[in-house]
């Protein structure tokens, strides 16, 4: 590998967190954003030189171009980089280059539920002693870290299908959690152009690779179906999990309490242990059975990761508890898809006798408009539904696919009141706070700026007193 490299918008949580891994490696790094933010200061305190702003004298001579899909070609550093003939890599080619040094790479792929496998994969290993190396897509909140570089031998990182950059990747253990239509401004024939790319990237595996497969899900259903009548390359075995299924590893007796969640996990038939977590949904039963199967299958000895389970609190922005005042909780979730968003309202139900209102941020004008009837279906067990204004994220707006009209239908489909609160993140918390009352869970959902909407509401909440 280079010696130097130079991130453009080193601020995201992606970007940062390669950084961050070749910056402990020693790695000489540069990058520019067009903000500060609490990842440009993480990576500038491990000695990356950061500027604020994109501009081409930011650019170094000898380095190589750090990009991801979000960088336009119109972009002033890219322009240069072009212009000095450097090599341009996307952040998928260096993490194929990161891994590739790498003994033991387990990959956690699917549409959903990629951040919080990966990270629970690197916290218990971390926290059983096993010092593994990751790069993942959010905080884990207990190592207050999205990546780490070490010597040894285990490799977590979660793997991105959303620009089709997941071919690139060579894994020993791949985790194919679930499949569904999602990115759709990209897979244009929806769920059999995400297959297609599946194939391509299992067919990449290393030799006597495995591939985890939950075959509760339809898409992974066909994926594996796919590779029975087709021999996976290198010698790769397809194992199966599911809850409650006869399927090589298995979930049963799950038992849903409030503060945790406990189930058997059997393989080929046979007890193996009963786990506790503390993630609500049955979303996270399956997300910590993959986890536990990855390590099983890559020869850990689970007796030392076992008891960490119970102690991960989730990955940041994944039903996390941002705030309380006046007896109204705030949560904040990343759930931006019509799956998502039901796996973490069907959560919500662990909230008895609360009042629970899901505030909903349209994330993509293509996302609405590809999965709007998705979208109609995907708001249960909640007592109230806000819709806020479309976050674009760099999107033009098209015709007729807005909140307004979004808001309008749920209406006529939901016996739930639903309404539209219009303006930026304080104008939604000025809004409905006045509403809100002792006893409410207030639910954020979405990828763009309805993050901010409890440090709003708690803000807000603190003035009036």
């Amino acid at each position: 590998m280079k010696k130097k490299y130079h991130f453009i918008a080193i601020g995201g949580v992606g970007m940062s967190g390669l950084a961050k891994f070749l910056l402990q490696k020693g790695f000489e790094v540069s990058g520019s954003d067009i903000s500060d933010s609490k990842y440009v200061q993480k990576v500038r305190k491990l000695g990356a030189k950061v500027s604020i702003g994109h501009d081409a004298k930011n650019v170094p001579e000898d380095c190589v171009v750090v990009v991801s899909t979000a960088i336009k070609e119109n972009n002033p550093e890219l322009q240069r980089a072009k212009e000095l003939g450097l090599p341009i890599w996307h952040r998928s080619d260096l993490l194929v280059e990161i891994a590739k040094n790498e003994e033991y790479f387990i990959g956690f792929s699917g549409t959903h539920g990629k951040t919080t496998t990966s990270g629970l994969c690197a916290y218990v290993l971390d926290k059983a002693g096993y010092k593994p190396s990751y790069v993942v897509g959010g905080i884990i909140p207990e190592l207050d870290s999205n990546a780490n570089a070490t010597n040894e031998k285990y490799f977590i990182a979660e793997l991105d299908e959303s620009d089709g950059t997941i071919v690139k990747y060579s894994a020993n253990l791949v985790v194919v959690n679930n499949l569904e239509p999602d990115h759709l401004d990209f897979y244009k024939n929806g769920l059999d152009s995400i297959l297609e790319t599946f194939e391509k990237f299992i067919s990449n595996i290393r030799p006597n690779g495995i591939v985890l497969a939950n075959t509760d899900n339809d898409g992974v259903k066909r994926l594996v179906k796919y590779f029975t009548e087709h021999e996976p390359a290198n010698n790769a075995t397809f194992i199966t999990y599911s809850i409650g299924g006869n399927t090589d590893y298995s979930a049963k007796n799950i038992n849903y309490a409030e503060d945790f969640t406990s189930f058997d996990i059997y393989y080929k038939g046979e007890l193996q242990t009963n786990l506790k977590i503390c993630l609500k949904g049955v979303h996270n039963v399956y997300n910590s059975l993959a986890v536990w199967a990855s390590l099983h299958q890559s020869g850990i000895e689970m007796e030392r990761v076992n008891p960490h389970f119970a102690t991960f609190i989730g990955m940041g922005r994944r039903f996390q508890k941002v705030g309380e005042f006046n007896g109204i909780s705030i949560y904040d979730d990343y759930a931006h898809h019509p799956t998502e968003i039901k796996a973490t309202l069907s959560a919500s139900k662990s909230f008895k006798d609360r009042n629970v209102i899901a505030v909903f941020q349209p994330h993509r004008y293509t996302r609405l408009q590809n999965l709007w009837n998705e979208f109609m279906t995907a708001f249960s067990n909640v007592d109230r539904i806000v819709v806020t204004d479309v976050y674009a994220a760099s999107e033009e707006p098209i015709e007729g696919v807005n909140s307004v009209a979004f808001t309008n239908e749920l209406k006529e489909k939901l016996d739930i009141p639903c309404e539209n609160l219009s303006g930026d993140m304080h104008e939604v918390a000025k809004k409905l706070l006045p509403t809100l009352k002792s006893g409410d869970v207030v639910i954020g959902l979405g990828a763009g700026s309805i993050t901010n909407l409890g440090k709003e509401l708690l803000n807000l909440s603190e003035a009036k007193v």
